[in-house]
């Protein structure tokens, strides 16, 4: 039998991850304010100029409400400047939500999948 359907309402929330390099980093300062200013609700995380977590380049999430999908990710299509951009659904099952249920803007960089597999619900 067929698994069900998930529900979107299951859905907390959102990151954004623009990953940069050292010779791209005042480019994605310059994403990173243009999306501080469009979208003041937006928690704009903590610069990372090396591999953390699932991550193997350099990166700053944002992280974003439900209600601001529709804006936010628009916007980032349009001005993401060239850099590579995971967007992932917060579920509680990290695991998913950075690849099976991702989007990409950009190339599709590779993730360190151990560091999410080690921390999945049940």
């Amino acid at each position: 039998m067929a698994e069900p359907f998930t529900d979107p309402g299951e859905i907390k929330g959102y990151h954004a991850h623009v990953y940069y390099a050292a010779q791209t980093k005042t480019v994605a300062a310059r994403v990173r304010d243009g999306i501080g200013a469009a979208f003041p609700a937006a928690i704009l995380g903590s610069w990372h100029d090396e591999a953390v977590g699932p991550h193997t380049v350099s990166m700053y999430q944002v992280a974003f409400a439900v209600e601001d999908f529709s804006r936010l990710v628009p916007w980032l299509m349009l001005n993401h400047a060239g850099l590579d951009v995971l967007v992932h659904p917060s579920t509680g099952d990290s695991y998913e939500d950075h690849t099976a249920n991702a989007l990409w803007l950009g190339e599709k960089l590779p993730l360190n999948l151990d560091v999410l597999r080690r921390h999945r619900p049940g």
